[in-house]
């Protein structure tokens, strides 16, 4: 069940707020101002215009951002996000085809959870990009290192937070912060092709840039495959969560993974 409302601030700016209720769980997400999305509470989805003014950027800007590299190989490089909606959207849809749970497909027969799912990354990279110092937050992405510039799209993204967080802070001997690891996606038929592996040497060169010891990062304790990227990448396990206290609503376990990055060499 999807619920939309909007509202107007002070500037007369729409806002939208969606409450969707999937499997008796219920997400609550506020869109940026001015983002349409047109018959929401039917359940179709039409395309979304966004003129936003934070994001519009200049050629040489946009070739700036573009030389703004952290890893370079044979297959791959990998960079900052260009702050445009059209690579925003890029990364959005990456991220939502990895991490869109199937299972709701199957429930519901339009794609409109899919494309609500879609929109609610596009929001958080919004806003992210929009509040946070660059030398806090950043989404890199992947692309192939020697495809025309014109031509270029995104295989796959991460994105590196820094954090404070005590509670992980226990387990990094001397350190005040350290840049956490989250939303690695690769697009479906670039997998296996190292994507993930320069993405993750990349975060390497980027906590060097911001003179950041600790990398951190969960991964689900059944995910053998990605934990195995990641210990190859040089993460070692910590801990892991506590067993679940009700038997009635099973959860997946995860664990949490750190690397000590060496600032010997740039």
């Amino acid at each position: 069940m999807a619920q939309c409302q909007w509202q107007l601030d002070s500037q007369k700016q729409i806002s939208w707020k969606c409450r969707v209720s999937i499997n008796r769980v219920t997400r609550i997400c506020c869109f940026p101002k001015r983002l349409k999305i047109a018959e929401c509470c039917r359940g179709t989805y039409t395309s979304f215009p966004l003129p936003l003014t934070t994001t519009r950027r200049s050629m040489e800007e946009v070739k700036s951002q573009r030389s703004d590299e952290y890893e370079m190989n044979d297959l791959w490089k990998v960079r900052r996000v260009i702050e445009s909606e059209e690579e925003m959207m890029e990364v959005a849809a990456i991220q939502a085809d990895a991490f869109y749970e199937q299972e709701m497909m199957e429930v519901y027969s339009n794609d409109f959870f899919f494309q609500f799912f879609k929109v609610e990354q596009f929001s958080n990279l919004y806003y992210r990009l929009k509040h946070y110092a660059p030398d806090r937050y950043t989404c890199l992405v992947a692309e192939a290192a020697s495809s025309d510039e014109e031509e270029q799209h995104l295989v796959g993204v991460i994105d590196a937070t820094v954090n404070e967080d005590k509670d992980i802070l226990q387990y990094l001997p001397l350190a005040t912060k350290y840049i956490y690891i989250s939303g690695i996606a690769v697009l479906t038929k670039f997998r296996r092709q190292k994507v993930a592996t320069a993405l993750l040497k990349a975060c390497d060169a980027l906590a060097r840039f911001w003179g950041i010891e600790y990398l951190v990062l969960k991964a689900y304790e059944d995910d053998f495959g990605a934990r195995k990227l990641y210990t190859n990448a040089g993460y070692k396990l910590v801990s892991a969560d506590a067993p679940s206290k009700t038997r009635w609503i099973p959860e997946r376990r995860q664990v949490l993974m750190v690397k000590q990055v060496s600032h010997e060499s740039t």
